[in-house]
């Protein structure tokens, strides 16, 4: 059964680390949300670490610059874990060869850089569809568009054979009152259609064990540590958490705001009904991070 909070100070004492989502969380896309700010300061001030674990597909200094500039002040984190990163590894490792039909818009074009981490990275080159090995997908190239203008597009890549590399696994994100798709919509259009996509962000393994390596790599990180995982994403945030079965804290005022009728806290019922529905089971739930 999932419990309703008031603030994540009342269950804060009983972790060692929070896996916390961005998008949905500690920002609107636009300006961060102060209270969530404010929380992540406190439980970093009784000594828990933050690792802020985002599909943004790009490299964790990129987020770093782009929360900053948004309000979210290195004090209230330690670390940041992103599906870009781990993304880019299999990149250049060669998950979808060296020539790549890329998805996406112009400020996803830091993905291409290589990751200092790979000794012996591959030659990955942008080529146009028909001379490619694979996609890269970062996002639509209109975000507000649907899924299914990649129709044909997708036919063409399924009927040769190529992988779709998925940045983010992220369906839909909100930017302020706007809704927008992301690269997930269209990896699971590819799906559909017959055609084999690769994912590295929530809530599939790669990137929880990139935040895992993150956190371990901070001064004073416990060996066992507990954590919980923090997020607005029914099926990203939570159901990530519970593969890897750790507990976890719903945001209903993100991208189910409506379907859980959260004003300042979600509805009951309708919180009960919606979890049923997503077969999910959120250990904590909260309106917003606060």
């Amino acid at each position: 059964m999932t419990e309703i909070i008031n603030a994540f100070s009342e269950i804060s004492d009983n972790y060692d680390a929070a896996f916390v989502d961005l998008w949905g969380c500690m920002h609107n896309g636009i300006h961060a949300y102060p209270a969530a700010v404010e929380a992540m300061k406190s439980f970093r001030a009784r000594g828990g670490k933050v690792v802020l674990v985002t599909n943004a597909p790009r490299a964790w200094n990129y987020v770093a610059e782009q929360i900053t500039r948004m309000g979210i002040p290195p004090e209230c984190y330690d670390a940041i874990a992103t599906s870009g990163d781990s993304a880019r590894v299999a990149l250049f490792t060669g998950a979808i060869g060296g020539k790549v039909y890329f998805i996406g818009q112009d400020h996803d074009l830091s993905f291409f850089e290589t990751p200092q981490i790979l000794e012996n990275p591959i030659t990955v080159e942008s080529v146009p569809l028909d001379e490619a090995t694979g996609i890269l997908c970062c996002g639509p190239f209109d975000p507000l568009a649907e899924p299914d203008v990649m129709r044909a597009e997708f036919l063409y890549a399924k009927t040769k054979g190529m992988k779709l590399l998925c940045a983010n696994p992220d369906i839909m994100i909100d930017r302020g009152e706007a809704r927008e798709w992301c690269a997930g919509a269209l990896a699971g259009l590819y799906t559909e259609m017959g055609g084999e996509s690769l994912y590295f962000g929530k809530p599939h393994p790669p990137i929880y064990d990139l935040a895992r390596r993150r956190l371990a790599a901070l001064d004073d990180a416990p060996d066992t540590p507990r954590i919980i995982a923090i997020g607005d994403g029914i099926m990203t945030d939570i159901l990530g958490a519970m593969g890897e079965d750790i507990d976890s804290l719903f945001i209903t005022g993100g991208l189910a705001a409506a379907e859980t009728k959260t004003k300042e806290q979600p509805d009951a019922e309708a919180l009960k009904a919606y979890i049923q529905k997503e077969n999910s089971n959120p250990t904590y739930a909260i309106g917003f991070l606060r």
